[in-house]
């Protein structure tokens, strides 16, 4: 298909069709649509499945540019998304710049990509999403959500790869969220950046199921991003608060965030529950590099006493560098409210100006064990800052010793590749 032309034509290279839309209408199981460059100011609606050994396929023809533009079209609750699917299973989506999304309704949530209902088998690849905003106060908007709305039937089997997704306004909701009943996903090598509200969620308990027990994303990886200049400060919906996270998981489940570069973000990552009575559990963070966020590096638990928990998650093997630059009394690491049988182990931690490592204070965090990690800050030991149970504990011995934490873990300068370029890379070579 071509802007050039006609939607009368059977849609070969030679005779093309005009719109996205009638050539999605037109494709069958196995068929691959090819957009060739140009603008298309058009809502794109995907109805059909295709099937797993033959999907269909709607891409940018290669090396060339097709951009999907909202420029004065209007949101409404059937297009939400300038590319819409619901109740769809194996569709792929990929090679498209999707762009110019706005509504001042603020019942209207304008959304880049948007996949509902319930479907398997969804591959949104390699498109750049951007300028997708609400201009309402109390408005929301997202670059790519994944919505599971049925039970039992979930949306499984995702794939999120290679996007780049910025530039947005988006009240109070995500740049890329997956809520409700969704499984096995993968989000991966994705660059987001430069939104003003959280990156990457995960989201659980927000009645997007209509059962309870299948409402959580779940049973999923995210993997090697890159998110930064993440921030809700100036965004209507928060004000000057700074409480936008990189990477989070919000009452999910079974998830694994590994290999991520979070930096320059409100919070780098966090797992945590914003409902009381309900855990995001078994999450493991890992190999991730985290620096220089404006408030923690990584965060568990509930944000106040009216939240939920964070139980039975890892934390192991990342590099939290001096984060907390906006003294938030945050830390490298923070344990809020109702942090229980976690294990933190074998990361490493350098504070910057506020020396602060572990901020801990709330008394309700049982039975998690930290150990094994490395702790550094360029003034020396005496002058690291720790709060433990809302005590604050000057000096890492002194740390250890009320604490009864960290027993086998060091003080000690970490080798960095090259840390004035913050490659953060730990460097194994012989000293």
């Amino acid at each position: 298909m071509s802007p050039a032309g006609n939607d009368k034509n059977a849609g070969s290279k030679k005779k093309p069709l005009n719109t996205i839309q009638q050539a999605v209408y037109l494709a069958k199981p196995g068929t691959t649509v090819y957009v060739r460059k140009g603008t298309y100011r058009e809502q794109v609606v995907i109805r059909k499945s295709g099937l797993k050994n033959a999907p269909i396929t709607i891409k940018a023809y290669p090396k060339e540019k097709a951009v999907i533009d909202g420029s004065g079209l209007k949101v409404s609750l059937d297009h939400q998304g300038l590319v819409s699917m619901r109740d769809v299973s194996y569709v792929t989506v990929e090679g498209f710049e999707i762009r110019n999304y706005h509504s001042k309704q603020e019942d209207l949530v304008p959304i880049g990509i948007s996949v509902s209902g319930s479907g398997k088998g969804i591959r949104l690849l390699q498109n750049h999403i951007h300028h997708i905003e609400t201009r309402h106060k109390n408005g929301n908007a997202h670059g790519i959500a994944v919505y599971g709305t049925k039970a039992p039937q979930a949306i499984e089997d995702i794939l999120i790869s290679g996007n780049k997704l910025e530039d947005m306004k988006l009240g109070a909701s995500e740049t890329l969220v997956l809520n409700g009943n969704v499984s096995n996903f993968e989000v991966t090598h994705n660059i987001v950046r430069r939104n003003d509200n959280i990156g990457i969620d995960m989201i659980g308990f927000e009645g997007v199921s209509p059962v309870e027990a299948f409402d959580q994303a779940r049973n999923g990886i995210v993997r090697s991003n890159t998110v930064y200049q993440i921030s809700s400060y100036g965004n209507p919906a928060y004000g000057n608060d700074y409480s936008a996270g990189g990477i989070y998981v919000d009452g999910g489940k079974e998830i694994v965030i590994e290999k991520n570069k979070t930096f320059e973000n409100d919070i780098g990552i966090e797992a945590a529950s914003e409902h009381a009575g309900k855990s995001t559990s078994s999450v493991t963070i890992r190999e991730n590099t985290i620096y220089e966020n404006r408030g923690a590096g990584i965060a568990i638990g509930g944000y106040d006493t009216e939240r939920g928990s964070t139980i039975n998650s890892v934390i192991t093997d990342n590099v939290l560098y001096k984060n907390d630059t906006k003294h938030q009394e945050s830390g490298q690491l923070l344990l809020q409210y109702n942090t229980k049988q976690n294990k933190i182990e074998n990361n490493v931690m350098v504070a910057g100006s506020s020396k602060l490592f572990i901020s801990s204070p709330f008394k309700q965090n049982k039975r998690n064990k930290i150990n094994n990690n490395v702790y550094y800050l360029h003034s020396g030991e005496k002058q690291t800052r720790w709060i433990w149970e809302a005590e604050e504990i000057i000096g890492f011995y002194s740390y250890q010793k009320k604490s009864l934490q960290d027993q086998n873990s060091s003080f000690r300068k970490p080798r960095f590749v090259d840390e004035s370029k913050r490659d953060l890379r730990l460097d194994t070579g012989t000293p």
